[in-house]
């Protein structure tokens, strides 16, 4: 049996739905999970890559990574994600990690980004940014704080000029 509705109740609105043709952002904690999947994708060239160099030994030991190696870790690392993810920014505007939980990065206009500017502007200044000596660990942190702002768009998606939205 149902009810009689109160013509003085509130009106309920799914706040989280999007008109149809409007493009819906993708959740915070959804490019949250994509960033973990990735970041475990990069673990894997990481953790070898550390092992092999001597870092880890150098690590134990107290010593700190000459800025040398530091640009050449993170030269490798770069070209490892382009490797394993290049395709698929290419092709869709997506890492491994949001293609697995349907998101995309795309313009402010809503379409696929074009591949050497959104690398170029996307990823590489906050990587080059954390190889900084004594701050670069500040750029990536308050880069992805911006995550909070209402349009859920980071510093590097304020450089590149994009979004993330769902992909489905």
């Amino acid at each position: 049996m149902n009810a009689p509705q109160n013509p003085y109740s509130p009106t309920r609105v799914d706040l989280e739905a999007s008109p149809p043709g409007v493009l819906q952002l993708a959740t915070r904690g959804t490019r949250l999970g994509a960033a973990i999947i990735d970041g475990l994708i990069s673990l894997a060239f990481v953790f070898p890559y550390m092992w092999f160099s001597g870092t880890f030994e150098a690590a134990m030991r107290g010593q700190q990574m000459s800025f040398t190696s530091v640009l050449a870790m993170g030269g490798a690392g770069f070209a490892f994600f382009l490797l394993v993810h290049g395709y698929l920014l290419y092709r869709s505007g997506q890492t491994i990690g949001k293609k697995l939980l349907n998101i995309a990065i795309v313009t402010l206009e809503g379409n696929k980004p074009d591949f050497l500017p959104l690398v170029a502007k996307r990823y590489l200044p906050i990587q080059l940014a954390s190889m900084i000596p004594f701050v670069g660990s500040f750029p990536p942190m308050i880069d992805v704080l911006f995550i909070f702002r209402e349009d859920r768009r980071c510093v590097h998606d304020l450089i590149a000029g994009t979004r993330v939205i769902n992909a489905s």
